[in-house]
């Protein structure tokens, strides 16, 4: 089980953190990582390009002219794309790129990617991160004296307002909760910085075998048939899972 140094806003060591192995001790799976990564893109991806169609441009429905005896060519719509002003002929149209992924393996590459920042170092466990207000000059501070030069991603509640409003203007800085973490912003991040609560709400959600545990308290607790249905759901889950 992989153990971690605890630190205050000084950079001064507090006392030990024992990390859930299942959550910061999984081998690294690039393939997977690529594929969570490809998900996440394809959805961020806008999708909103679009020309317009014979039946999208404004013009009359009108024939012209008559179909012969003009000597002219004949012609049905003002739209027609052989019209300037007319429609557009197999143009990009808007679509929607995001795809879904299995949860199984979006919760495995995030905690792949969590194993192998903590194996390079890049991992830095806060007893809390509470600022006496909302001045950025001093967390722009804080950063130096923790050693955060680079690009760093804190996981902490984002009920912290004063942490909110002081790092909002520092472009190199991330603020995210336990439940909004992503592979891309794992990956993009040089360092990572996690408070004690975003460390147990990750082994919440990431941990196999507390998913098992929590479906089976809500089995005991509920009784109903749908109760029982999430319990099965989250056994073969997590048994894919440790299978994995």
């Amino acid at each position: 089980m992989p153990t971690v140094k605890v630190r205050n806003l000084k950079n001064e060591e507090v006392g030990d953190l024992e990390l859930p192995d299942a959550v910061f001790g999984a081998e690294l799976n690039e393939a997977l990582i690529h594929a969570a990564v490809k998900n996440y893109t394809a959805g961020t991806r806008a999708g909103t390009v679009g020309t317009k169609t014979r039946g999208d441009v404004s013009g009359s429905g009108r024939k012209l002219w008559k179909q012969k005896g003009t000597g002219r060519a004949r012609i049905a719509s003002i739209r027609s794309p052989l019209w300037k002003g007319g429609g557009n002929v197999h143009g990009p149209q808007a679509r929607d790129w995001s795809y879904n992924m299995p949860k199984k393996m979006r919760r495995g590459a995030l905690r792949s990617a969590l194993s192998e920042r903590l194996r390079e170092g890049n991992v830095v466990v806060l007893d809390s991160f509470t600022l006496d207000g909302p001045k950025t000059k001093n967390f722009i501070q804080l950063l130096g004296t923790l050693g955060l030069e680079g690009k760093t991603l804190i996981v902490d509640s984002l009920d912290n307002a004063n942490l909110m409003l002081s790092s909002r203007n520092v472009k190199r800085t991330k603020i995210v909760n336990s439940y909004n973490l992503n592979i891309y912003d794992l990956l993009y991040h040089e360092k990572l910085v996690l408070s004690r609560t975003a460390v147990d709400e990750l082994a919440q959600m990431l941990d196999p075998q507390s998913r098992k545990a929590q479906a089976q308290n809500g089995e005991d607790k509920d009784g109903t048939d749908e109760s029982a249905k999430g319990d099965a759901g989250g056994q073969s889950e997590s048994t894919a899972e440790e299978a994995a």
